[in-house]
């Protein structure tokens, strides 16, 4: 049967049940167990054990499957932690409520109570003395055998994928795992939890272009943040040396199994310390993570074998192209050379880029997805790192590094660039971009220069982008699947 005369099926049952007085939307009094509790505590104790208990549970959940035996039903019941096996007998719970269990669809919730005890295939199952229908499903699940298995379908409606795909509740259990062990690790380390604004009147603290939106009772244009990096850095100016935010950031562009619109970062500061030390306390964050959560150093992303165990790979960008081009030391400094390589490459170098573009252009085509263990990769141009300290020893680099793990970037950090004259003319800069097409370049914050005026301490920052971090720990493909309510383009329903 197509699904519309499954569900016009199902609408027309619905109303003969309440015709007859069936409550379709009960509460529950009690659900004292889960699944696995019952499985925890019983599921290796013998049927002779099991037999003599008198113990009563209480659980509640969604059927899943049933196997009917005239007199006698075995349903699989689903809830939270789980499945576990149901067995109802007619002349326990009587003829009445046993003829309107059959009524009843795959899909419905309802909650049970009994004790448990092991079948003739020993199965953990609960001895019902009742049920209650607790809420009545009116759409039916995907069909049994095929499951939900449509990608689009599976992002668009979270909902079926969770309860027709028990591995996803996995990854999210993890990604929530993971961000309670980051709070912890951080805090251990006396960084204080803070919030910044999530509207701003200028989008600043990243290299993205940003959402606006307006503010009807200020009168004013507000944008979505790209980065809370300038109101942390604020904060380590007032005082709070050690700071902290899980933050949602929001960029207009483009999706793809990396990006979207919104995600999730951690983002951290740490006054008196350097880019190097946070190389340093990263090696320390993943090992931290990886052992609580996998019990090893090591895992297997996508095909490939990636060891967390420090010390990580650390190489510069210009070593990285280097090695990536064969290209001479001194042919890093020239822009022809590097034009012409990018040429080579398929790259379109553009008219007039400076050298550091050029790089990094580079650096993107060739090298990136090479980096497939961890790997800090240092000393970024200045051109793309408006915010971060220029090296001592070459001031057209900065003191920045970028994490790579399996290819991709998973951390961006860099001693903070605290000086307000340079600070400005960096400004000035990215206005010019901005003037010749440039919609990421960064706006004009006198704000924050004023800040930096007051004297900014010698600082350090980080952020760690949580989705992909995420992706990595549960082996997940897309962005897409780590996300709950992923941005999708849409459509009609």
């Amino acid at each position: 049967m197509e699904e519309s005369e499954l569900l016009k099926k199902r609408r027309e049952k619905v109303r003969e049940l309440a015709a007859s007085g069936v409550v379709l939307y009960n509460d529950l009094a009690e659900a004292d167990s889960t699944s696995a509790d019952l499985i925890e505590r019983f599921g290796c104790q013998e049927a002779g054990k099991l037999a003599g208990l008198e113990d009563k549970f209480s659980l509640a959940g969604r059927i899943m499957a049933v196997r009917n035996f005239g007199k006698a039903t075995f349903l699989s019941l689903q809830d939270r932690k789980g499945r576990i096996q149901v067995y109802l007998n007619r002349d326990r719970i009587g003829q009445d409520r046993y003829l309107l269990f059959k009524k009843l669809d795959i899909g419905d919730i309802i909650g049970v109570k009994g004790g448990v005890f092991r079948t003739k295939t020993g199965e953990l199952t609960i001895d019902a003395d009742g049920f209650t229908l607790l809420a009545k499903s009116v759409r039916p699940l995907p069909e049994k055998w095929h499951g939900l298995t449509d990608i689009e379908t599976r992002y668009r409606q979270r909902h079926l994928d969770l309860i027709m795909n028990p591995g996803v509740k996995e990854v999210f259990y993890t990604r929530s795992r993971i961000i309670r062990l980051l709070r912890q690790f951080m805090t251990e380390r006396d960084f204080l939890e803070v919030e910044t604004p999530m509207m701003q009147p200028r989008a600043g603290g990243a290299v993205a272009r940003p959402f606006k939106t307006y503010h009807n009772a200020l009168g004013i244009d507000l944008y979505l943040r790209i980065a809370p990096e300038l109101y942390l850095k604020r904060l380590v100016t007032g005082g709070l040396e050690r700071v902290f935010e899980i933050n949602r950031s929001f960029r207009n562009e483009g999706i793809s199994i990396l990006h979207n619109p919104e995600f999730t970062m951690m983002e951290f500061y740490q006054a008196y310390a350097t880019y190097r030390e946070l190389m340093d306390l990263t090696e320390e964050l993943f090992l931290y993570l990886a052992r609580e959560i996998l019990g090893s150093t090591k895992l297997t992303y996508q095909g490939n074998l990636i060891d967390l165990a420090p010390p990580w790979r650390r190489i510069s960008v210009r070593e990285a192209v280097r090695e990536a081009t064969g290209l001479p030391e001194e042919a890093l400094e020239d822009r022809e050379s590097l034009s012409a390589c990018a040429k080579g490459a398929g790259l379109d170098p553009g008219e007039g880029q400076p050298a550091g573009r050029l790089i990094m252009a580079l650096f993107e085509a060739l090298v990136e997805e090479r980096l497939i263990q961890p790997t800090f990769v240092t000393g970024y141009p200045v051109e793309v790192s408006p915010l971060a300290r220029r090296c001592n020893d070459d001031p057209s680099l900065t003191d920045r590094f970028e994490l790579y793990i399996n290819g991709r970037e998973i951390a961006n950090a860099f001693t903070e660039l605290n000086d307000p004259v340079d600070q400005r003319e960096r400004f000035l800069q990215q206005l010019a971009a901005r003037e010749r097409g440039d919609e990421e370049a960064h706006d004009l914050d006198e704000d924050y220069i004023r800040t930096l005026e007051y004297g900014m301490p010698p600082a350090a920052g980080e952020g760690i982008g949580i989705d992909r971090l995420v992706m990595l720990f549960t082996d997940s493909p897309s962005i897409r699947d780590v996300i709950l309510f992923p941005q999708m383009r849409s459509r009609e329903d």
